[in-house]
């Protein structure tokens, strides 16, 4: 009976931090260490998209000891300071609605793109130079 509740609970929450309304759209939302409040986290369409935006919050409120749901996908360059509830919210809803977005659009979730290879955006302002030109 136990491990029938359990692997159920499992199906219903794929993720830590995230939740499914009766509608379909998976929430996300946290507590704040040591108070009552919950920091809301927004609504996705997809439970990866709000287990992303969890990431991001538990990472910002506990640090590099959280237990995420994607260990991997926590930017090097995340600065971890002192930030406040709103601060958090917006960060992890960026995140949350990038991911979202990647999902619904069929684009490649960032798990699937090779972290080693690095894309910088390129200055949609500049010419290309003759030496990187792709006439050659």
């Amino acid at each position: 009976m136990e491990k029938r509740k359990q692997r159920q609970s499992q199906q219903d929450k794929p993720f830590r931090g995230i939740r499914m309304r009766k509608w379909g759209k998976w929430v996300a939302e946290i507590r704040e260490p040591n108070k009552r409040s919950r920091i809301w986290l927004g609504s996705y369409s997809s439970p990866v998209a709000a287990a992303r935006a969890y990431d991001t919050a538990v990472f910002y409120l506990r640090g590099p000891t959280a237990r995420l749901n994607f260990p991997d996908s926590i930017s090097e360059e995340a600065e971890l300071r002192d930030l406040s509830a709103a601060s958090i919210r917006k960060k992890a809803t960026e995140v949350g609605a990038r991911v979202d977005a990647q999902q619904t659009h069929g684009h490649p979730p960032a798990e699937s793109v090779p972290s080693s290879r690095v894309c910088e955006k390129p200055d949609l302002n500049e010419y290309p130079s003759p030496e990187t030109s792709d006439d050659n």
